[in-house]
């Protein structure tokens, strides 16, 4: 891909050792962007993250807005990508991780890059939500991510800083270890042996395929001088209208038609839910398994013109790869270490 960037710019990313942070870095070097990331141990993330990408790594901590800003000077960007491991503490975590980062937009003059996702929605919302829908959250993490974009609304209001939203549907693809294909499959043998449904047949789902979607965001930074102060894209990603077309492509693309699917294991996890804090959240958000919730990709296609689109089979196949249950086509460039 030819980089359209005037000259060689720097990406601040937090979290550059999760999923969409592992894979944005990976499409931000090929469109010849500077890559500069936030660790506590800078000596592990590079480990962790592997030598195939040449990443600046430099010391702090996500919730200190010292760190942030000194890590942002000459910036033009900051990828925000940090979330609170395993669902755990996330008003205590996400809040504060923002508004440092917002600390170091300020300072630097960087677009600060939120990638979001569909809880801040209504379980009512539709199949096709545009970006001025209306944000009406009904569980906890949903109000938390409401409020952190309406931090980044108010800062840009006030003239501090710009930002852009990304926003997919359920993230999935090869480096993706808490993705849906991972919790909803059971392996053994390098080999898938069952699908879980987790909710009904004829409910569809939206996913996003992470090299799909942080290519996306290349682009879209390519021509960051075009984009509103405040901007927000919906990536559509894969709408799967009925729920057991996972488990078809999983069949297709490893050529066992006689694979299972089976019932998604809730009684347990409402047995172990007074226990176990991931199991509550993972209840709370059945609601995205239940209710078709996905995205109107129509103003993004129409700012980009191509929008990258991975058929589904193709992105199963490389992600099972990825797991060990399908033979791999080439090295990974981003490590399925990183959680």
């Amino acid at each position: 891909m030819t980089n359209t960037v005037a000259a060689p710019a720097t990406v601040l990313i937090i979290g550059a050792t999760g999923s969409f942070g592992g894979h944005a870095a990976a499409a931000l070097i090929r469109h010849g962007w500077r890559i500069r990331a936030l660790a506590r141990d800078p000596a592990a993330a590079r480990a962790k993250a592997g030598d195939r990408m040449p990443i600046d790594w430099v010391c702090g901590d996500a919730m200190n807005p010292a760190d942030v800003t000194a890590a942002a000077a000459g910036a033009t960007v900051i990828l925000h990508a940090a979330n609170p491991p395993g669902y755990k503490n996330w008003r205590g975590l996400a809040i504060p991780m923002l508004a440092a980062a917002i600390a170091g937009a300020k300072a630097s003059g960087a677009r600060l890059v939120l990638p979001g996702n569909v809880y801040n929605y209504a379980p009512d919302t539709g199949p096709s939500i545009a970006e001025d829908a209306p944000q009406a959250p009904v569980t906890r993490k949903g109000r938390v991510r409401r409020e952190m974009e309406q931090m980044l609304r108010d800062a840009v209001a006030g003239g501090d800083c710009r930002a852009l939203v990304l926003r997919a549907g359920d993230f999935f693809g090869p480096a993706a270890p808490n993705s849906s294909f991972l919790w909803l499959t059971s392996r053994r043998g390098g080999r898938i042996r069952s699908v879980a449904a987790p909710g009904p047949v004829t409910v569809g789902h939206a996913f996003a395929y992470l090299p799909d979607l942080t290519e996306t965001l290349a682009r879209l930074l390519d021509r960051e001088g075009e984009l509103a102060d405040f901007d927000t894209f919906h990536f559509a990603g894969h709408w799967l209208a009925r729920g057991d077309e996972m488990a078809a492509s999983i069949r297709r693309v490893t050529g066992d038609a006689s694979i299972p699917i089976r019932p998604f294991p809730y009684p347990l996890l409402y047995a172990l839910s007074p226990f176990v804090e991931m199991f509550r959240e993972l209840l709370e958000m059945r609601y995205l398994w239940n209710r078709p919730i996905g995205l109107d990709g129509r103003k993004l296609k129409a700012f980009l013109g191509d929008v990258p689109a991975t058929p589904f089979d193709a992105a199963v196949r490389e992600t099972l790869a990825d797991m060990d249950c399908l033979p791999r086509t080439a090295a990974p460039a981003v490590r399925l270490a990183m959680a």
